[in-house]
């Protein structure tokens, strides 16, 4: 899985630096609002992309005295990040632009190179695109789409989908801008399309920072996995109850789990031990994810 990421992510890094550098071109020669609304959003886009390419390789980072459970948080902490700057600048530039251009009632030039620009464009995000929803697709596990993004642990794979689908519809949003506002001689038109561009930006910062700040503050295994764990716990012989369970994702592909274990009060010091390493073995097993498991059974005392 965080292959599947990273190779969506250096794909839209790519692909977003060259479309924003036509994009600028494009804008400068024909004064189109939209167009330097799309410049802008790429632009951002090359930069957030950069930033969660950052995050994914501190992440990676082992363990040490100062972080003794690793720095899987950083991913999570760098895409909201992103979130923010995606609100703030892409979109909040986006917006500004297209009322200053409405204000002024400059016209867009809707000729060749503008049209070409959005069409190559429209090329590169296809492809970034399809690596983004080909890593989605893994993480997806036959669930919808916004389950997945709900359940996701791994913010990279929704937010590059989630930035290229905006990018798509962004593109289509500006050429309808640009279009429009000179076939009808209606320049605000173009400033329209821009504050457009400007909305679906927030609306997908929006949902990167809510989803990444859950996973930043700390989010747990689902419930099924939950009882799961507890029935895993429960089968051993050794085991009279379990009590309170408690996990963590320290990183998309780390869990921390804490439990209570209750023992039968006959059975002996080497037999719990024992269990306990069968129980260890089984939950990680089972589920890989989990590297930590602590199990609290101190109350054995001088069994």
């Amino acid at each position: 899985m965080a292959g599947e990421s990273k190779t969506a992510v250096i794909a839209a890094i790519v692909g977003n630096l060259a479309i924003a550098v036509s994009k600028f071109a494009a804008a400068g020669f024909s004064g189109s609002a939209a167009m330097l609304s799309e410049a802008i959003h790429s632009l951002v886009d090359t930069g957030n992309d950069a930033l969660m390419l950052y995050g994914i390789r501190r992440s990676a980072k082992p363990p040490d005295d100062q972080h003794p459970f690793g720095y899987g948080h950083e991913l999570y902490f760098w895409t909201l990040v992103v979130g923010v700057l995606i609100f703030a600048v892409g979109g909040g530039m986006s917006i500004v632009s297209g009322v200053l251009h409405i204000v002024n009632r400059k016209a867009a030039e809707a000729d060749v190179w503008n049209y070409a620009v959005l069409g190559v464009a429209a090329v590169f995000e296809a492809i970034s695109w399809y690596f983004g929803l080909r890593a989605f697709r893994k993480e997806q596990a036959g669930r919808g789409v916004i389950e997945t993004i709900k359940v996701s642990k791994d913010p990279t794979t929704f937010s590059v989908l989630l930035e290229d689908s905006a990018a798509l519809v962004g593109l289509a949003l500006a050429f309808a801008g640009i279009y429009l506002s000179a076939s009808l001689g209606m320049p605000w038109l173009d400033g329209a399309s821009s504050i457009a561009i400007g909305v679906l930006l927030c609306a997908i910062a929006l949902v990167m920072v809510y989803e990444s700040k859950g996973l930043l503050v700390g989010e747990g295994v689902t419930r099924a996995t939950a009882q799961g764990i507890r029935e895993l716990i429960a089968v051993e012989p050794d085991v009279e109850s379990v009590g309170k369970l408690a996990t963590m994702y320290l990183g998309p592909d780390e869990v921390m789990l804490a439990v209570e274990v209750h023992f039968r009060p006959e059975r002996s010091g080497d037999d719990r031990r024992r269990s306990i390493t069968r129980m260890t073995r089984a939950i990680q097993d089972k589920y890989p994810r989990i590297r930590h498991v602590f199990l609290d059974a101190s109350w054995l005392g001088g069994a």
